[in-house]
């Protein structure tokens, strides 16, 4: 009963805002559009840190941009926010049928393929639609691998990933030799869409793992820096090897800190 309450308060509010303040009125889902992606992304930030409080916080933030979307859409006799709520429901329904019908799927991998029958009786045409055009590449590759699994369309195991990733890095290399750029790129994105197959056989997601790389290199680089800056010298003007000196003993420190 108390979540019904609050959520009434959260679209009483909204509509007051939309009402009476300059801000909320001015805006339309164009507008709102970079700000949900930007919220989202401060999401997967807190869920990256383990951050319970701003986890709660940030889910606030995309609940406030639903009712936002919702209220636009109501002003515009296109949908209400119990719409979308109804909406949400039915398909979860429809789309559960080992949960809701008779329809055994012992394994999560199961209730993926069935899934994805279901969405393709519903009039989809491929069992790639939906996958979102401004999705991250990486993010988006491993989205596409998964889909594709649930119809059979998958390696056996690792080794044969591996040897993937092995002939693509040859055809890479060859591409090089050439000096063709245009094969070069291809290539490569073919090395990486590989290297994405390969971390889901190892159970990582890839794109997870490279932001886990580039937060890493960003604090040893921050390392170096503030060790330069100590030392009265500036990064610009050293060698590599003094570069190289700095890294690896940031390196050290960080390895040397206390958990």
């Amino acid at each position: 009963m108390t979540d019904k309450v609050d959520l009434q308060r959260l679209v009483t509010i909204m509509d007051e805002l939309r009402e009476k303040c300059p801000w909320d009125r001015k805006q339309t889902i164009t507008s709102l559009k970079p700000m949900t992606i930007e919220e989202t992304y401060e999401l997967a930030d807190a869920i990256d840190s383990c951050n319970w409080q701003q986890i709660k916080e940030e889910l606030g933030d995309l609940l406030l941009h639903i009712v936002f979307y919702s209220k636009i859409a109501r002003e515009e006799s296109a949908f209400s926010l119990q719409d979308v709520i109804t909406t949400i429901c039915e398909k979860l329904i429809h789309r559960h049928p080992h949960v809701y019908g008779e329809v055994v799927a012992p394994t999560a991998d199961d209730v993926k393929k069935n899934w994805e029958q279901i969405k393709l009786q519903g009039g989809k045409t491929s069992v790639l639609s939906g996958i979102p055009s401004i999705m991250p590449a990486l993010a988006k590759a491993t989205r596409i691998q998964e889909k594709v699994k649930q119809v059979g369309f998958e390696w056996q195991n690792a080794d044969e990933v591996w040897d993937k990733v092995m002939e693509e890095t040859n055809e890479l290399h060859e591409a090089i030799s050439f000096n063709d750029a245009i094969h070069i790129e291809e290539e490569f994105g073919d090395v990486l869409f590989s290297l994405v197959n390969f971390a889901r056989f190892l159970n990582i997601d890839a794109e997870t793992a490279l932001e886990k790389t580039n937060k890493k290199f960003i604090s040893r680089f921050k390392g170096m820096e503030k060790l330069a800056n100590e030392q009265g010298q500036n990064l610009a003007n050293l060698s590599l090897p003094e570069l190289d000196a700095l890294w690896n003993k940031v390196k050290t420190q960080i390895k040397n800190e206390p958990s």
